[in-house]
């Protein structure tokens, strides 16, 4: 991933406890790399004329986002 943005976004408690419950299981995982990886699959299967159509270069970025994320290795 070439650059990141960081975003601020208010999400329900539930949300918030079910995610921390996830990351204390899961320690090579973290917070941003769940919302990338969260973000780009939602991108992906609402791609609805924003861009995303799957020859597009905003689908391909896409994909590669949520698929280097789900791939990466821990550090």
């Amino acid at each position: 991933m070439d650059t990141s943005v960081s975003v601020f976004a208010e999400i329900p408690e539930d949300l918030h406890e079910s995610l921390t419950t996830y990351l204390d299981k899961h320690p090579h995982w973290d917070l941003d790399r769940v919302f990338s990886a969260a973000l780009s699959l939602f991108l992906l299967q609402n791609e609805g004329g924003y861009g995303t159509k799957p020859m597009s270069t905003s689908y391909k970025a896409c994909a590669r986002v949520y698929l280097e994320t789900l791939l990466q290795t821990a550090e």
